[in-house]
């Protein structure tokens, strides 16, 4: 095998375990083996290997003394932590593009995402277009970290997004018959407005504020099913990594 087709396994492995984590189907506290995964995902040992060395590193997994994995338990502060650092990260990409100004390449793809966002909106306050708004969510956000210029930046705010719970769509595609949560949505697409504005204008602290305020809509998503109707606990299969 070339080292290039190599790198693709391994970095399909990595995808597909983080899927099965994530979406609750392997779930907190469960011990992972080398061999029955590799059959599980059809394919080779040492990309699942890999794989699972990298989700360790990413705290999805961890290492057992003796050898071998188990997916990792979070407790309720673990997830409102990592929620609160990908908003300090995207507060920093949003201060720093205002102070040094985007590139007009970059400002125009952004706001064509905005523009997109707007029409997943119908005229009732819960008509939403579910699906069309994570995916288009997930590239706004994506956009957001590129704003600066900065490589270091980005990748920072894409490893604070992965992070379990913390990411810009987090339990946005199991929720769309929750009307709570759908018309909230209105209110983070005002925030995304805002934020596109204050970078505009140049506006550094407000574009921080404006960010790190938007980034705790996964944080009030979880306040509410937790605190407000904990019978949604069963609809959500990553909160199986959950221990509140």
């Amino acid at each position: 095998m070339s080292e290039s087709q190599a790198d693709t396994h391994a970095r399909r492995a990595v995808i597909r375990l983080r899927e099965k984590i994530l979406s609750g189907e392997l779930p907190g506290g469960e011990r992972l083996f080398e061999v029955p995964l590799a059959k599980t995902l059809d394919i080779s040992r040492t990309p699942v290997r890999e794989a699972m060395s990298r989700l360790a590193a990413e705290g999805l997994l961890e290492r057992l003394p003796n050898g071998g994995f188990v997916v990792r338990v979070f407790g309720y502060d673990d997830v409102i932590d990592s929620i609160e650092l990908r908003g300090v990260m995207e507060g920093t990409a949003a201060r720093l593009a205002a102070e040094r100004g985007v590139a007009p390449h970059l400002l125009k793809q952004i706001k064509a995402t905005l523009e997109a966002l707007d029409g997943c909106f119908g005229d009732l306050p819960d008509d939403v277009d579910f699906d069309a708004y994570a995916d288009l969510n997930e590239r706004f956000h994506q956009e957001l970290a590129r704003l600066p210029g900065s490589a270091t930046i980005q990748r920072e705010v894409e490893r604070a997004s992965a992070l379990p719970f913390a990411s810009p769509s987090a339990f946005l595609p199991d929720n769309a018959n929750i009307t709570a949560f759908r018309r909230s949505l209105r209110s983070a697409q005002e925030q995304h407005h805002w934020l596109i504005e204050a970078i505009e204008a140049r506006e550094s602290s407000r574009a921080e504020a404006i960010a790190r305020e938007h980034a705790r809509t996964a944080r009030r998503n979880l306040e509410y099913i937790f605190g407000e109707d904990p019978a949604l606990i069963g609809q959500f299969r990553a909160l199986a990594l959950l221990r509140s």
